[in-house]
């Protein structure tokens, strides 16, 4: 064979498997040609459309400083399509979120953004002279979005910078002698407490989570109503069942300052002074107001001066705070005035927890979802007994290492408590009492509860362990019904049925008689 055809045969063999090779290499890299294909199209549409571009400097001509850069800076930071831009610069933050790392726009870099309907793009125009960003908006878009845009680059970027503002504890400490202002101590505000964390029914801290959520966006529906953007709750139950938590929670979720107002220590003119020196965008808590009202001899004037404080003309004096109090005990002793809508919007009862509560519990502190002696606990708590989340908490919390022994040490309080009280129906689960401003909710089980008592004084039925019969009746009371029957028709088929409180042995002719 001639050596020009074989070397014209190891060049077709090597041309064909580049082609083979290209062929691959392109079949494995669809998704680099598709990106490629975007590019093209997203090039020539823009080559196609005319564009408006809107300059944001970092420095105004006079040298200060834009505040308008500031915020439109983080909020194209925060783009999701900073992700995939062709660069973007990395940086640390002081952010846990993100593992603690930022993005920031490269220079001469683009950001795709959309906003009503309407496509926007964000490029990083920094040269040696001056920081600027640039935004570029289709020119018959301009007049539609570019308004409603630049506002919403502004309200994001200013509840961004408030979630990450570090939130503070302001407690006031009495009165300046000198200039007879309150006086206030703060403090770094770290409670862990969070929505999500809270021992609650989870239809309730859904209605929590969204009216404050209502709140936050409520500013224009406020301003249209003429009515001050305030909201203000009351949570009132026994001691340790987590109304300061809770209160804690609404704060963290907010991402608002907390104000802790201790009532007695304000003088008796000073009460509207305490709400001139507190901020916007904070929560006011004013704990045990119950106690308050009721202890000394000046119940009335008390009154008034706390009416004064929820919705005097002083009240008005700040926007977008809401106002928690919490009482230890019912509203009843409470003068209806206090309580009425308008001064306490919400009122939120907490109770002594349920096995549904404890479950919670258990979720958080020990990481349980189901154990074997669940069974036990349950049946505890149909036995009437109630513990408060503090208790738990706190037996959780010494046996963290150990599941299975504080669930027994749950169980040996719960028998304690259950011998020591008298029998009784379970009570409405816990928390799930809420009634805002012309509507209130009862929970199901609430409406079970009283359903079942009725039944119970219609056909007197009681047994001996207080309880009731239903699905979820403890099996030992099934027992003791089959053991009940069981001698009962052991006994009619003797054809003696002794009467309550005879003493046992054989019947006699006379107590025959009377049966007959």
């Amino acid at each position: 064979m001639p050596l020009h055809g074989v070397g014209a045969g190891a060049l077709a063999a090597l041309a064909y498997a580049a082609l083979a090779l290209a062929a691959l290499r392109l079949l494995l890299s669809y998704k680099s040609a598709l990106y490629a294909l975007r590019r093209l199209w997203r090039c020539a549409d823009e080559w196609a459309q005319a564009y408006q571009y809107h300059e944001v400097p970092r420095f105004a001509c006079d040298g200060t400083e834009n505040p308008l850069f500031r915020k439109a800076a983080a909020y194209v930071a925060a783009l999701p399509s900073l992700e995939d831009a062709d660069a973007a610069s990395v940086l640390s933050s002081a952010s846990r979120t993100n593992g603690g790392l930022s993005l920031q726009l490269g220079p001469g870099h683009t950001a795709r953004d959309a906003f009503l309907g309407a496509r926007l793009w964000w490029t990083n125009a920094d040269d040696a002279d001056r920081e600027r960003l640039v935004l570029r908006v289709r020119r018959h878009d301009r007049t539609r979005v570019l308004r409603p845009y630049l506002q919403h680059v502004e309200s994001v970027a200013d509840e961004m910078e408030q979630r990450r503002r570090e939130l503070r504890l302001f407690v006031n400490t009495g009165v300046d002698g000198a200039t007879g202002a309150p006086r206030w101590a703060s403090a770094p505000f770290s409670h862990p407490a969070s929505l999500e964390t809270v021992a609650m029914d989870p239809d309730l801290k859904a209605r929590v989570r969204a009216d404050l959520e209502n709140f936050l966006k409520g500013r224009a529906y406020y301003n249209r109503l003429g009515r001050v953007w305030r909201r203000s709750y009351l949570l009132y139950g026994p001691p340790g069942t987590g109304k300061s938590t809770f209160a804690a929670a609404m704060a963290r979720f907010l991402g608002y300052d907390v104000y802790d107002i201790d009532l007695s220590r304000a003088g008796s003119e000073d009460l509207r002074a305490l709400l001139l020196h507190t901020t916007q965008r904070s929560l006011i808590l004013v704990e045990d107001l119950d106690r308050y009202l009721q202890d000394g001899g000046d119940g009335e004037a008390r009154a008034a001066r706390v009416l004064s404080f929820m919705d005097g003309v002083a009240s008005c004096c700040g926007e977008e705070r809401v106002m928690v109090f919490t009482m230890r005990g019912g509203k009843d002793g409470v003068d209806a005035a206090v309580v009425r809508p308008g001064r306490l919007d919400v009122h939120i009862q907490f109770t002594l927890c349920d096995f549904e509560a404890f479950k919670a519990l258990a979720s958080n502190y020990l990481g349980l979802k189901d154990h074997k002696l669940y069974p036990q606990v349950e049946e505890g708590f149909h036995a009437g007994a109630r513990l408060s989340p503090a208790e738990l908490g706190e037996i959780m919390l010494a046996n963290r290492g150990s599941p299975s022994r504080a669930l027994r040490n749950v169980i040996t309080k719960l028998q304690h408590v259950s011998g020591a009280a008298p029998p009784r129906h379970p009570a409405h689960k816990r928390n799930t009492s809420w009634s805002g401003t012309g509507q209130q909710w009862e929970d199901q089980s609430a409406r079970a509860s009283a359903d079942t008592v009725e039944a119970d004084e219609k056909t007197a039925v009681a047994p001996s362990g207080g309880g009731v019969f239903g699905k979820d009746a403890p099996m030992r009371e099934f027992k003791k019904l089959y053991g009940l029957i069981k001698i009962k028709s052991r006994r009619e088929g003797a054809g003696v049925v002794p009467l309550e409180g005879e003493a046992h042995g054989p019947p006699t002719p006379g107590n025959h008689d009377r049966e007959r």
